[in-house]
């Protein structure tokens, strides 16, 4: 009797470990059958890799439109021009120095010994024809003569005062700077491609000024740098030309027209490729192109633009940078 209520009590525990351990495994289960699920679930869904997720940044960058306002693009001095046919220069590239115009100099001297009365101008003063520059009390005739401008220019020495008697020395130096000579320095194996009547644009280096003049005069004997000289007469209405100024020039050899061509100032960079900037409706776009021959002012345009199209010349670079600025916001 005994025996059997044991055997009938270690029934009983069995069975409740049984219960127990079922229903864990049925826990188990379903946290199994749970997490299978998801899984499934997750295989089913299409996945996004950052690689796929890329492309629609890269969009956004490659936008590349800057937009400014009227006001910015007057602020900034933006200017603008259309895509056309041009001349591509091939030139020679030539230094030298402004002179005075050596047909416009007048050295003015007394007629007659005397004594300097008056001096009515100084050295840098502007003077017209006929202007008094002086007045001279001749020694023999005790009459008082003017010295005048024989044309309008500006005085470039003085050598009177008055009381002091005349001499063989001129008085003053008047020059005429409505033209000037630029003295261009030829080496001896360049000699033979410049010719008097070819075209010369010259640049100055301080405040890129531009003009463009014609050889003159080439000298026959070399100086004592072993170049020869080609002179440019240079018209010069505004004075902006001084002697004494060192100036950069480019003789034309020869000239080939083009159907596209861009001015030079227009061009940057952007991810190592050449771009100009287009007027478009919603703003400035960088357009790519391809360029083709090019001299210091116009490139040939292969691909990338076409005619009649506007784009942005003067500072382009301001363009950039506002490009520049939006992808640091996007990033």
């Amino acid at each position: 009797m005994k025996l059997f209520s044991m055997m009938l009590s270690t029934t009983k525990t069995q069975k409740r470990l049984f219960q127990t351990c079922f229903l864990g495994l049925a826990l188990a289960g379903l946290t199994f059958a749970s997490i299978a699920k998801e899984d499934h679930d997750d295989d089913e869904k299409p996945s996004v890799s950052a690689k796929e997720k890329a492309p629609a940044r890269k969009e956004e960058h490659e936008e590349k439109t800057a937009v400014l306002s009227a006001e910015q693009i007057k602020t900034a001095a933006i200017a603008i021009a259309q895509v056309g046919s041009a001349s591509i220069r091939e030139t020679l590239p030539l230094y030298g120095t402004v002179e005075a115009n050596g047909e416009r100099v007048q050295h003015l001297s007394a007629r007659f010994p005397g004594v300097i009365r008056t001096v009515t101008k100084k050295v840098g003063d502007m003077v017209r024809q006929d202007d008094v520059l002086a007045t001279v009390e001749g020694n023999e005739s005790l009459r008082t003569y003017s010295l005048t401008a024989a044309f309008s220019g500006v005085v470039a020495e003085r050598n009177a005062n008055p009381g002091e008697h005349t001499g063989d020395k001129p008085l003053f130096v008047l020059v005429d700077l409505s033209s000037v000579w630029v003295e261009l320095s030829v080496f001896p194996r360049d000699v033979t491609k410049i010719h008097v009547g070819q075209t010369v644009r010259v640049t100055n280096p301080v405040n890129d000024a531009v003009n463009d003049g014609n050889i003159i005069a080439i000298s026959a004997l070399s100086n004592s740098n072993q170049t020869l000289t080609a002179r440019v007469l240079l018209d010069n209405p505004e004075h902006q030309w001084i002697p004494g100024l060192f100036v950069n020039a480019n003789v034309t050899l020869a000239t080939t027209s083009v159907k596209l061509a861009i001015r030079n100032e227009a061009l940057q960079t952007i991810d190592d490729k050449p771009v100009v900037f287009v007027k478009e409706k919603q703003g400035f776009e960088a357009r790519v192109i391809t360029l083709g021959r090019t001299d210091s002012e116009v490139s040939e345009v292969l691909a990338g633009l076409k005619a009649g199209e506007t784009y942005v010349t003067k500072n382009s670079f301001i363009i950039k940078a506002e490009l520049g600025k939006d992808g640091v916001e996007h990033e």
